[in-house]
């Protein structure tokens, strides 16, 4: 045997402890790395398959609803004036309406007039600066939403969509 050869019978009573101490750490390492794989790959495969379920439902319900549209006629008004401003600015609006089906069209053409009205008392309090962007136009559909929904309920619109917008 080679002089600088150790055994483990030579080392002092701190170092064996310590070599059981790196070698058992290293074991108990690996097995929460497993474990800790088998965890994070079970949330997976769960996220997986609850989204496609998910995603599933959706197309179902989608392919359930067949939605119609309603042309609403055209509309033409004055703006607001704004302070200092001299020449009078107008907005001409087409829209269609989106409702579930057929039957949601012959509850609201009776209401046509009520709902016109309401457009054109709101249109005219608008001023140019208001329509401005995307956001505008945004504010301007959730209004318009609202107040067709509060003039013909108890039926309900599902949106309303823009097919012509002009201010001038």
């Amino acid at each position: 045997m080679a002089a600088s050869a150790v055994q483990a019978d030579d080392l002092p009573e701190e170092g064996k402890e310590a070599g059981k101490k790196s070698g058992g750490s290293k074991k108990k390492m690996i097995i929460f790395a497993v474990l800790g794989l088998l965890v994070l790959g079970g949330a997976g495969g769960g996220y997986y398959f609850w989204a496609k379920g998910k995603a599933a439902e959706a197309e179902k319900s989608s392919m359930k609803k067949k939605m119609v549209f309603f042309d609403l006629p055209e509309i033409t008004t004055n703006l607001a004036l704004l302070p200092g401003q001299e020449r009078q600015s107008y907005l001409r609006l087409r829209v269609a309406l989106e409702v579930e089906d057929q039957k949601m069209i012959a509850e609201i053409t009776p209401l046509m007039p009520r709902v016109m009205d309401n457009f054109q008392i709101f249109l005219r309090e608008l001023r140019p600066t208001d329509l401005e962007g995307s956001a505008g136009l945004y504010r301007l559909k959730e209004e318009l939403v609202r107040r067709i929904n509060a003039a013909i309920y108890p039926a309900r619109i599902e949106a309303i969509l823009f097919k012509d917008v002009l201010v001038q």
